[in-house]
């Protein structure tokens, strides 16, 4: 059986970073429609159009075999 603990809030610690710094910022303080501007929204098969685009370069890889879903690697190389 599970054991439930009711803790109220104030029991908890505050959100922070590793460094102990209180965490700001977090939430936009914009509302309405110009926060809907900068959202990339899609519902269905309709969307704002606003998404980056696919990463078409990249580093050809070696020993794939029967690849079927490519043979470029296109993630950030550092």
């Amino acid at each position: 059986m599970a054991i439930i603990h009711n803790k109220p809030a104030s029991a908890y610690d505050q959100p922070h970073t590793m460094s102990d710094k209180p965490v700001t910022g977090v939430l936009s303080q914009t509302t309405g429609a110009k926060v809907m501007d900068e959202m990339n929204i899609s519902v269905g098969n309709i969307n704002k159009g606003n998404a980056k685009g696919t990463k078409t370069s990249g580093i050809k890889t070696r020993g794939n075999g029967a690849a079927t879903k490519g043979r470029i690697a296109r993630g950030p190389m550092c």
